[in-house]
Protein backbone atom coordinates (compact mmCIF):
# COMPACT_ATOMS: atom_id res chain seq x y z
CA UNK A 1 0.00 0.00 0.00
CA UNK A 2 1.06 3.31 -1.19
CA UNK A 3 -0.56 6.79 0.96
CA UNK A 4 -0.45 10.29 -0.66
CA UNK A 5 0.30 12.69 1.74
CA UNK A 6 -1.12 16.23 0.31
CA UNK A 7 0.36 19.53 2.19
CA UNK A 8 -1.70 22.10 1.57
CA UNK A 9 -1.36 26.19 2.02
CA UNK A 10 -4.56 27.42 1.76
CA UNK A 11 -6.63 30.85 1.83
CA UNK A 12 -8.27 30.85 4.92
CA UNK A 13 -10.80 33.01 3.55
CA UNK A 14 -11.98 30.67 1.20
CA UNK A 15 -12.23 27.67 3.16
CA UNK A 16 -15.79 26.94 2.10
CA UNK A 17 -14.51 26.76 -1.48
CA UNK A 18 -11.64 24.36 -0.43
CA UNK A 19 -14.29 22.08 1.54
CA UNK A 20 -16.02 21.89 -1.65
CA UNK A 21 -12.79 21.18 -3.68
CA UNK A 22 -12.59 18.01 -1.06
CA UNK A 23 -15.08 16.71 -1.16
CA UNK A 24 -15.17 15.97 -4.71
CA UNK A 25 -11.37 14.47 -4.32
CA UNK A 26 -12.53 12.11 -1.60
CA UNK A 27 -15.46 10.80 -4.21
CA UNK A 28 -13.02 10.59 -7.26
CA UNK A 29 -10.12 8.59 -5.26
CA UNK A 30 -12.78 6.25 -4.19
CA UNK A 31 -14.60 5.99 -7.27
CA UNK A 32 -11.07 4.67 -8.47
CA UNK A 33 -10.38 1.94 -5.80
CA UNK A 34 -8.27 4.10 -3.45
CA UNK A 35 -9.12 4.71 0.15
CA UNK A 36 -9.52 8.35 1.08
CA UNK A 37 -8.30 8.97 4.79
CA UNK A 38 -9.80 12.68 4.86
CA UNK A 39 -9.02 16.19 4.74
CA UNK A 40 -7.51 18.02 8.18
CA UNK A 41 -8.74 21.20 7.80
CA UNK A 42 -7.74 24.36 10.52
CA UNK A 43 -9.57 23.52 13.55
CA UNK A 44 -8.29 26.62 17.14
CA UNK A 45 -6.74 29.22 15.75
CA UNK A 46 -6.05 31.31 12.36
CA UNK A 47 -4.01 29.12 10.40
CA UNK A 48 -3.46 28.49 6.60
CA UNK A 49 -2.75 24.20 6.75
CA UNK A 50 -4.53 21.72 5.71
CA UNK A 51 -3.57 18.00 4.84
CA UNK A 52 -5.16 15.29 2.97
CA UNK A 53 -4.15 11.48 3.31
CA UNK A 54 -5.39 8.73 0.77
CA UNK A 55 -3.93 5.33 -0.29
CA UNK A 56 -3.75 3.22 -3.06
CA UNK A 57 -3.21 -0.59 -3.24
CA UNK A 58 0.16 0.01 -5.18
CA UNK A 59 2.38 3.11 -6.64
CA UNK A 60 1.02 2.07 -10.21
CA UNK A 61 -2.57 1.91 -9.03
CA UNK A 62 -1.59 5.82 -7.92
CA UNK A 63 -0.45 6.33 -11.22
CA UNK A 64 -3.47 4.71 -13.23
CA UNK A 65 -5.40 7.06 -10.91
CA UNK A 66 -3.07 10.08 -12.43
CA UNK A 67 -3.46 9.37 -15.75
CA UNK A 68 -7.12 10.76 -15.09
CA UNK A 69 -6.21 13.95 -14.22
CA UNK A 70 -6.80 16.53 -17.24
CA UNK A 71 -9.44 14.26 -19.19
CA UNK A 72 -11.55 12.43 -17.01
CA UNK A 73 -14.52 15.19 -17.00
CA UNK A 74 -15.43 15.01 -13.55
CA UNK A 75 -11.32 15.31 -12.63
CA UNK A 76 -11.72 18.07 -14.46
CA UNK A 77 -14.64 19.84 -12.60
CA UNK A 78 -13.04 19.16 -9.17
CA UNK A 79 -9.61 20.68 -10.51
CA UNK A 80 -11.51 23.81 -11.37
CA UNK A 81 -12.95 24.39 -7.84
CA UNK A 82 -9.26 25.15 -7.20
CA UNK A 83 -8.12 26.96 -10.07
CA UNK A 84 -11.72 29.46 -10.33
CA UNK A 85 -11.80 30.19 -6.18
CA UNK A 86 -8.06 30.21 -6.10
CA UNK A 87 -8.63 28.33 -2.43
CA UNK A 88 -5.45 26.48 -2.89
CA UNK A 89 -2.35 29.05 -2.52
CA UNK A 90 0.32 25.82 -2.98
CA UNK A 91 0.64 22.40 -2.32
CA UNK A 92 3.37 19.67 -2.05
CA UNK A 93 2.49 15.75 -2.50
CA UNK A 94 5.03 13.09 -0.88
CA UNK A 95 4.50 8.99 -0.96
CA UNK A 96 4.50 7.05 2.84
CA UNK A 97 4.01 3.51 3.42
CA UNK A 98 1.83 3.24 6.45
CA UNK A 99 2.96 0.60 8.98
CA UNK A 100 -0.35 -0.20 10.81
CA UNK A 101 -1.39 -1.38 14.43
CA UNK A 102 -1.98 -4.73 12.90
CA UNK A 103 1.17 -5.19 10.65
CA UNK A 104 3.56 -8.12 11.77
CA UNK A 105 7.26 -6.64 12.53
Amino acid sequence: MITCVVDYVIDPAKLPDFERFAAAWMRLVQREGGIHHGYFLPSEGASDEARALFSFESFAAYERYRTLFGVDPEFIEADKIREESGCVVRYRRSFMRPLLPDDDL
